[in-house]
């Protein structure tokens, strides 16, 4: 066989083989698959970046130094604080001058004052002590009662808050909020959490001997 036989029968065998391949094929029209590919490539829209919310830091914060503590102290009160502080017979102005040796402000928000009027008349008696005209009355602008998510977002905004609770989730959420310290009832007394350089600095003078 000849090379000019051997061509033409190469030349047969290709031209059966296209006729088998489909259209889509990219061996049958690479130009016209590539141009396609370019289009699409062009009609897609580019990725929007994700845009990162970062929540600005405080400026009364210099690392964990806040310099909105200053006496009188804010104290911010929740339900299971003021239960707490009458079942351990605790005179709320005079445990917390003792706890911060400065002068204390309480304060009660609306959704507080809510929650312990649903209670009913088992907790009447922390009711009535949150009526007291000494405290400070913080009035609330959101919907519902849940009074944790009413004292996180406060403390969020403005720092210049004690927040009073025995809550363990509600201590947990506040924790990750810097410069905000935590008083809690424990043995008969208060204590306090992440407590500001001012106050642990303060001498404490006591009294013993001096009637003698």
């Amino acid at each position: 066989m000849g090379t000019k036989q051997r061509k033409a029968l190469r030349k047969k065998q290709v031209g059966l083989a296209m006729k088998r391949l489909s259209a889509s094929d990219d061996r049958v029209k690479p130009e016209s698959k590539a141009k396609a590919v370019i289009k699409t490539k062009k009609k897609r829209k580019p990725q929007q970046e994700e845009v990162r919310e970062v929540p600005k830091a405080n400026s009364s914060l210099f690392f964990q130094y806040n310099s909105n503590l200053k006496p009188p102290y804010q104290l911010l009160l929740d339900t299971n604080f003021l239960n707490m502080s009458i079942q351990m017979k605790l005179d709320i102005f005079k445990s917390a001058m003792e706890c911060l040796l400065a002068k204390c402000v309480p304060c009660i928000t609306d959704c507080v004052m809510a929650e312990l009027e649903k209670m009913g008349t088992r907790h009447r008696l922390a009711l009535r002590l949150a009526k007291d005209p000494r405290f400070k009355r913080l009035t609330c602008q959101h919907k519902g009662i849940y009074a944790d998510d009413c004292i996180h977002s406060r403390v969020e905004q403005h720092r210049c808050y004690i927040v009073c609770t025995n809550d363990k989730d509600l201590k947990r959420r506040i924790r990750k909020v810097p410069g905000v310290p935590i008083m809690s009832v424990a043995r008969g007394m208060y204590k306090v959490e992440r407590v500001p350089e001012q106050i642990d600095r303060v001498p404490i003078k006591s009294n013993w001997g001096k009637d003698k």
